[in-house]
């Protein structure tokens, strides 16, 4: 049971030529080079096909890469026939395949590369971009991160049981962030892309501007004090949350709206805890919150840019989409946060200022703060 993108022969050839698709078995570059090439189309950037271009640069992230096309490859040989792998079979399995990919067919000739911070990669690429627009070394980067499905992906986290296995007969129902019956969380794959471009730029080109970057920030809470390979470190949480501010240069009163980690485990109502602490913020006065993960499921390595797209999309359409599944507050999240503020149903909302949090395997935080322009 996991969420699943269909994407179709057709929709394949839209985005990779016949030759590109010969032997090709890695659906988290699939994914990556369709929500990549939609954002560059969205933003209207020219891509030529004889020059480089060189203001462009790609930070798209992935946890792993080609595990299906990894487990085809190495099936079909013995140790002694290693050479019939396939020629294919490095590319696409390499952790920088899937900015390899979008850098050829994009022409991008700026910095170029792959990040992976487990379930924090995405929001991570997001403020590395950000980063290196602000100090002058690129004009525009395309920012996100992609992940990959499949019993061959998601079985070592069943194994580690911290995947529901309780609503199989209604897998509808599975991911319930945030809920009292939850028991794990629903894994996912896609992937989510931003075009983030320098304010002088984006007016000369006459870009669509969805919103602005304000700042966020990155940390490790060491595995130290609570802390581990698994579990966050709730004093680095909130210091990541608080610095995020801190570099944005606003006061946690202005944020209107969290998009949250929240993955339907044992620890949502400590991510929630870590958001009042951080925020100073309870009851009536917390933000509207909500968690994509109980429409999609977890996307793991793509969670925070499937996410972070989510957050901007609310931004710019003036509403908060539901947390489904949740019918059952958990009774811990029902003592700090306003029962009104975790909404059931869409509801209408004007987002100036917003905020998203992702915290990852390894202990390892990033936390992005977004206004609408």
């Amino acid at each position: 049971m996991g969420g699943l993108p269909e994407i179709s022969e057709e929709k394949k050839r839209e985005y990779l030529t016949d030759l590109q698709l010969r032997n090709f078995n890695s659906s988290g570059i699939l994914y990556g080079v369709i929500a990549g090439m939609d954002a560059i189309k969205d933003a209207n950037i020219a891509i030529s096909e004889k020059e480089p271009n060189w203001d462009l640069g790609i930070i798209f992230g992935t946890g792993t890469s080609g595990v299906d096309k990894f487990r085809e490859a190495i099936y079909k040989v013995d140790d002694q026939n290693v050479r019939r792998l396939g020629s294919t079979t490095v590319i696409q399995t390499m952790a920088s395949g899937i900015s390899a990919y979008l850098g050829g067919l994009t022409g991008a000739a700026n910095l170029v590369t792959t990040n992976s911070s487990a379930c924090a990669t995405g929001t991570e690429a997001i403020l590395l971009g950000y980063e290196r627009i602000a100090q002058g070394k690129a004009t525009q980067m395309l920012c996100g991160s992609t992940s990959d499905h499949g019993p061959y992906l998601w079985g070592g986290f069943d194994a580690m049981k911290v995947i529901t296995y309780k609503h199989n007969h209604e897998p509808q129902k599975a991911s319930r962030p945030m809920s009292a019956s939850a028991s794990g969380f629903v894994p996912g794959s896609g992937a989510g892309a931003v075009l983030l471009e320098s304010l002088e730029s984006a007016q000369e080109r006459g870009a669509t501007m969805y919103a602005e970057v304000l700042g966020g920030h990155i940390n490790s809470g060491g595995q130290r004090d609570g802390g581990s390979m698994t579990a966050p470190n709730s004093e680095a949480v909130q210091r990541c949350i608080k610095n995020a501010l801190i570099d944005a240069g606003i006061a946690a009163a202005e944020i209107d709206y969290i998009n949250g980690h929240l993955t339907a485990t044992i620890k949502d109502a400590t991510e929630i805890e870590n958001w009042c602490r951080a925020l100073n913020r309870s009851g009536a006065d917390f933000p509207y919150i909500n968690s994509l993960k109980g429409m999609v499921g977890h996307c793991l390595a793509a969670s925070g840019s499937v996410e972070a797209v989510s957050t901007i999309l609310q931004m710019q359409e003036g509403f908060v989409f539901p947390n489904i599944n949740c019918e059952d507050l958990h009774p811990e999240i029902a003592t700090m946060v306003a029962s009104e503020k975790i909404p059931r149903e869409k509801i209408p909302a004007t987002i100036h200022t917003a905020i998203k949090a992702s915290f990852g395997f390894g202990d390892v935080n990033a936390c992005v703060i977004f206004r609408k322009i």
